[in-house]
């Protein structure tokens, strides 16, 4: 009888521990973003961030964990990714990121990449060599 007690305890431990996990994640948005301006400072990156279809200028705020990617040392104008995080007053709070291919960003930001890269092309790209 007290094994099925500790067993049941138990569950109920799992069950309310997977309800907090879920109620944390809630609060997280997923959206998409696109570099705006060359990135001088790697843990404030200036970018359109389409959050729920709106579009708007925002700061992306990396965590030292995202800092320490080598993926996000290589960040650079244009570049798209997909964000999970939190809105704050700053800016963007990233949770996680991946980045992916401009052709899979949402319609709303699919225009300013596609300008974005264009401009690259013609006016920075030449600068390098």
């Amino acid at each position: 009888m007290t094994s099925r007690l500790s067993l049941l305890l138990m569950l109920f431990a799992l069950i309310t521990m997977g309800t907090a996990f879920l109620v944390q994640a809630d609060g997280e948005l997923l959206g998409f973003a696109v570099v705006s301006e060359v990135p001088k400072d790697k843990a404030r990156v200036s970018a359109k961030i389409s959050l729920n279809d709106a579009v708007s200028d925002m700061k992306l705020l990396a965590s030292e964990t995202i800092l320490n990617n080598l993926i996000w040392n290589k960040l650079e104008i244009c570049h798209a990714m997909k964000l999970e995080g939190f809105k704050v007053a700053e800016g963007f709070q990233i949770v996680t990121v991946h980045m992916i291919d401009a052709s899979m960003l949402p319609m709303s930001l699919q225009s300013f990449a596609g300008d974005c890269l264009i401009k690259k092309a013609i006016e920075i790209a030449p600068l390098v060599d």
